[in-house]
C-alpha cells in the first residue's frame, strides 16, 4: 500500500512539472525572441541588408515605434502574417510608404493602443529616419463592410488591432484603429 502512494506521489510530481515547464515555456520563448529581434535590428542598423532573428525566420525588424508618453517601445516587423503578429507588431505593406499600417493583438503588443489619446505623439524609425505623429483620432471599423485601404499618397500612420479589447471569442470582424498625422514641421 505505501509503495502505491509513493507512485501516487511520484505521478502527481512528474505532472505538475511538466506543466510547470509548460507554462514557463511560452513566457521564456517570448522574452529570447524580443532579444533575438533586438539583435537582428541591430545588425540592420549597421547596415546589414537582410538579418533575420533566427536562421527559418521569414522576417526581420524594419521600424521602432515608440510612443514615448506610455514609455513604449516595441519593434515592427515586415510581413503582414499571423506567423509574425505572434512576435510583434507587423507592417503592412512597404517601409518607403509615407501612409503606414501597422497592426497587433490587442492582448499582447498593442495592448497600449486603447490608452492613446489625441494629441499623443506617435514615432516611428525607419531606416534611419523618424517620423513624429500625432493621434488625431480613433475609431472601430467593422471589416465586413469597410476596408482597411493604403493610399500611397496620405501622410499618416494607422495602428490597428481587433475589438473589442476584452473580447473572449478572437478572429471577429472589428478593428480598432488609431489614425496618427504628422505633427507640423514633419514631412
Amino acid at each position: 500500500m505505501r509503495a502505491l502512494s509513493h507512485w501516487r506521489f511520484a505521478a502527481v510530481f512528474i505532472t505538475a512539472a511538466f506543466l510547470s515547464l509548460n507554462a514557463l515555456w511560452i513566457p521564456a520563448k517570448a522574452e529570447l525572441a524580443q532579444w533575438l529581434l533586438e539583435r537582428s535590428w541591430n545588425d540592420i542598423q549597421a547596415g546589414a541588408e537582410w538579418s533575420p532573428p533566427w536562421p527559418w525566420a521569414d522576417t526581420q525588424p524594419v521600424a521602432v515605434l515608440s510612443v514615448p508618453s506610455l514609455n513604449i517601445r516595441q519593434l515592427v516587423l515586415e510581413g503582414d502574417s499571423g506567423r509574425n503578429l505572434a512576435f510583434g507588431p507587423v507592417l503592412r505593406g512597404s517601409t518607403s510608404s509615407r501612409d503606414l499600417v501597422i497592426s497587433a493583438h490587442r492582448d499582447t503588443h498593442f495592448t497600449f493602443v486603447r490608452e492613446l489619446e489625441v494629441g499623443d505623439q506617435v514615432s516611428i524609425e525607419i531606416a534611419g529616419e523618424k517620423r513624429t505623429y500625432g493621434v488625431s483620432f480613433q475609431e472601430v471599423i467593422d471589416t465586413t463592410h469597410n476596408a482597411l485601404v493604403i493610399e500611397p499618397g496620405i501622410d499618416r500612420l494607422s495602428l490597428v488591432t481587433c475589438y473589442p479589447f476584452d473580447a473572449i471569442d478572437t478572429g471577429g470582424p472589428l478593428r480598432y484603429v488609431v489614425t496618427a498625422l504628422p505633427l507640423p514641421g514633419e514631412t
